[in-house]
This record gives structure tokens, C-alpha cells and sequence, in this order.
């Protein structure tokens, strides 16, 4: 699967509206959880959008960015249904590791996992911080990913 990173400035008009449809489709249709999924965090200048493609298909997303003065962040990270199971995860999220260890290299890495895909979020490094929370009515939890360079 070919990984592409854009501003939100770069996306074409039919990029835009794939990545939009796919996240609404998995974290609102599928996950059945009615929630205001487009923010001001895909516009910010610092945001930059992951996304693989197969066959002309969008197939992965990730949005990277800068949380705050202390973390970059990596969200919405999805693979849609059919490419799931074929280690296209591990290939999105490690692509978006190194966009932000090379983008914001004093900062570490900050993801709100669905609790989940803990186990798959801390085998790629990331430790839990705070206790588990709702948001939207999925448990999730904090996580950080310790930039070893600071």
C-alpha cells in the first residue's frame, strides 16, 4: 500500500472527500457512535493527513499533528474493512511515528487509544499514562510514545 502525507492545504477536493467518507464511514457508521467526527484539528496548518492507498482506494488514514507544547499527536487512525488483517496497521502507524519524530523531533508522542488496541498500540513502544476514560461512549486511554533523541 503506498503511504501519501499532506497538508490539509495539498489535498485535492476528491482526497479530502475520500478520507472524510472513510472516517465518517468506520468511526461514526460502524462504531455507531453519532459525534461531530470533522474538527478544526484537519484544518490547522500543523496537521498533516497519512493516508495508503490500494487500487485507487482509500485503505488507511492517520492525521499527525502538533498536540501542544510538550507532545506531537497521531488520531483518527483507521484501516478500512477490507485491508484489515493484512499488516497494513503496523505499516500506517510506524509511517506516522517517524512523520512525527522528524516533523517535531523535542516532542513525544500522545495517542487517546481505544483501550482495545492497547496491546497493539505497546507493541509498537507507546506506554499508558492516566486512568482509562470515556469519550463518545468508547473506552479509550492515554498514551505517550517517549521520543528517545530528547
Amino acid at each position: 500500500m503506498q503511504l501519501i502525507s499532506k497538508a490539509f492545504s495539498e489535498l485535492s477536493t476528491h482526497e479530502l472527500f475520500a478520507i472524510m467518507r472513510t472516517r465518517v464511514d468506520v468511526f461514526v457508521v460502524e462504531q455507531q457512535c453519532p459525534y461531530p467526527e470533522l474538527d478544526d484539528v484537519d484544518c490547522m496548518a500543523s496537521t498533516v493527513h497519512l493516508y495508503g492507498l490500494d487500487a485507487q482506494q482509500l485503505g488507511a488514514y492517520a492525521r499527525c499533528y502538533e498536540k501542544n507544547e510538550q507532545y506531537s499527536a497521531i488520531g483518527r487512525v483507521l484501516v478500512e474493512q477490507s485491508q484489515r488483517g493484512k499488516g497494513v496497521a503496523p505499516l500506517l502507524v510506524n509511517e506516522a511515528i517517524q512523520l512525527c519524530f522528524t516533523r517535531w523531533p523535542d516532542k513525544d508522542i500522545y495517542i487517546g487509544a481505544q483501550t482495545y488496541l492497547l496491546g497493539f498500540y505497546q507493541s509498537l513502544g507507546f506506554q499508558c499514562i492516566g486512568e482509562p476514560y470515556l469519550e463518545d461512549n468508547i473506552a479509550h486511554q492515554d498514551m505517550i510514545l517517549k521520543n528517545r533523541s530528547v
